[in-house]
């Protein structure tokens, strides 16, 4: 049996698409599991070994379908279901599945407020696109697998850093998901232990800017890395703090205690730390800690984000304690959690 994955994006989706392919694999371990993503995800999955063949989409649509043709699938397991998706399966002509978006749901939450969320990750929405092949949640959680050529070695970073470290992930795709500098600069403050900043190079000047608080104390890496060893500094730290973005998924995929940041978007809407197992209400992760303004009647304004605050203030993100972030560093660095 040769099956097709598709997500085309992003680098948190993509992650959290990995129990799915492990449960492919080791539930039908005779079958080829191929994928098919954007060429600039390739790092996520190429050292993954649950997956026999990748499928690049660079900027023809026409040619990877022709490419994929090739290939006889007998099954699709669509995990992106958009336009160019359709394209894809209907091309191919062969039985496929598709996740439900709940984009209605979604709209319900962001405009009126109301939420018909199901209290679950977007994983376990993933497995209702293979359950008619009877493959069923491991509970193991997420998958990151580092190419073994590539480590970070201590000098890589500074010696103040060798024996523990905070990661914080100060970048995000929209400006309305990511901490404000100045609150960063807050955290950093009062922190008492060693800080790495984590971002790509759009990020670095912000983490300049932060660096400034105490530049012994925090490490800029913004735009050093690229993704695979930002990956291993996130392995490798004590605690995370992390907007809602691509890297903060990567930290639960090394089953690293996360304090998440939530701005326009919502932990409701599937996309949290996920460990396995656990939901917002009635498996609640002790790895993960969510903070969110919960008491502003304009939070969630979006499934995405925004450029700027719609309504000007960005309460949101501004009025997020940093104070109590510090105070559940410091637990989680005890192993009081």
């Amino acid at each position: 049996m040769k099956l097709l994955v598709i997500r085309f994006s992003s680098i948190g989706d993509i992650v959290l698409t990995t129990p799915v392919i492990r449960c492919l694999k080791r539930q039908y371990p005779e079958a080829k599991v191929h994928y098919l993503t954007k060429a600039a995800y390739g790092p996520l999955l190429i050292n993954n070994p649950h997956i026999d063949k990748i499928h690049y989409l660079q900027d023809d649509l026409q040619e990877v379908i022709a490419e994929l043709k090739k290939e006889k699938f007998d099954h699709i397991i669509d995990l992106h279901n958009n336009v160019r998706t359709l394209r894809v399966k209907k091309a191919l002509n062969v039985k496929s599945y598709a996740f439900p978006k709940l984009n209605v749901q979604k709209w319900l939450l962001t405009n009126l407020k109301i939420d018909m969320m199901p209290d679950k990750s977007i994983v376990e929405r993933y497995f209702e696109a293979v359950k008619p092949l009877g493959v069923h949640n491991d509970g193991k959680g997420l998958d990151y697998f580092l190419p073994d050529h590539k480590k970070l070695a201590n000098n890589d970073i500074p010696m103040s850093h060798w024996s523990g470290y905070i990661g914080c992930v100060i970048g995000g795709s929209y400006n309305t998901k990511k901490l404000p500098v100045d609150q960063w600069k807050k955290f950093c403050e009062v922190a008492p232990y060693p800080v790495i900043l984590l971002g790509g190079p759009e990020d670095r000047d912000d983490g300049m800017y932060i660096a400034d608080v105490d530049p012994i104390k925090i490490y800029n890496s913004c735009g050093k890395f690229n993704l695979n060893e930002s990956a291993e500094l996130v392995k490798h730290a004590r605690v995370i703090i992390s907007n809602d973005t691509g890297l903060m998924h990567v930290a639960a995929a090394f089953q690293k205690p996360v304090i998440s940041l939530w701005g326009n978007t919502s932990p409701e809407m599937g996309m949290f730390p996920y460990y396995g197992y656990n939901n917002l209400k009635d498996r609640v992760s002790p790895q993960s800690v969510i903070m969110e303004n919960k008491g502003l009647g304009c939070h969630p304004c979006s499934k995405l984000g925004y450029n700027k605050c719609p309504r000007g203030h960005f309460k949101c993100m501004k009025e997020l304690d940093m104070n109590i972030a510090v105070e559940q560093v410091k637990k989680f660095w005890a192993g009081k959690v």
